[in-house]
């Protein structure tokens, strides 16, 4: 009967190697983006109320498409809509001097 020993470095090995594994496994596995968004997702994905959501649609900033009682908006557009919008930073910053 052999009998290892483990020394201090050996632990510290094991836990670098265990918790790399961990990070792994709790990552959120990559997954395709959806096409269609429905609209709770796209609240969720903006930061903005219910009637935020209903303005953006009336007024048309936001298209969306309507199957039978449920609005699905697409992912595409909402990524356009948040490039159209991009403010240069020095165009904020001299807003906040203001």
């Amino acid at each position: 009967m052999s009998i290892d020993l483990l020394t201090k470095q050996d632990w510290a090995i094991f836990k670098v190697e265990l918790l790399s594994e961990i990070k792994i496994m709790l990552a959120p596995a990559k997954q395709e983006e959806k096409q269609w968004l429905k609209s709770y997702e796209v609240r969720e994905l903006l930061g903005i109320s219910p009637g935020t959501l209903q303005n953006m649609r009336l007024s048309g900033i936001l298209t969306y498409s309507k199957v039978g009682g449920l609005l699905f908006y697409s992912y595409a557009d909402i990524l356009k809509l948040m490039e159209g919008n991009k403010k240069p930073i020095i165009h904020l910053l001299t807003k906040r001097k203001n």
